[in-house]
């Protein structure tokens, strides 16, 4: 069993932001943000490649909840997902990461030289 079911199961605990029958919300334990809350669904699914666009449908209202409850939705926030090795996934269950609370920064691309990866 993935981390993120262990915290669906309530095995490890998480400070819940937002709960419903098919997402959860919860604060990341290593925030890149003032606000940073990964939103998952229940279900497991191992990345956005191979979510339905149905879930998907659902958990873009979720997420929209999420920045009203975090009072973000009207400065402003980052939603994000990493998808495999390449793309940085850590934890192989669908997650989005919303960040907000500051203007946030590019910097981590900002610098970088597409050329080098070539």
């Amino acid at each position: 069993m993935c981390l993120f079911c262990k915290i669906i199961n309530k095995e490890i605990p998480s400070e819940i932001i937002l709960e419903d029958d098919d997402f959860m919300a919860f604060h990341d334990i290593n925030p890149k943000a003032p606000v940073h809350i990964l939103a998952i669904p229940k279900s497991h699914v191992d990345s956005f490649s191979e979510v339905s666009s149905s879930m998907m449908a659902d958990m873009t209202i979720f997420i929209q909840n999420v920045a009203k409850e975090m009072d973000i939705e009207k400065s402003g926030y980052r939603v994000i997902t990493n998808i495999g090795d390449n793309g940085g996934q850590e934890v192989k269950h669908l997650h989005f990461h919303v960040l907000g609370g500051a203007k946030l920064a590019w910097t981590h691309l900002s610098d970088s030289n597409p050329k080098v990866f070539l």
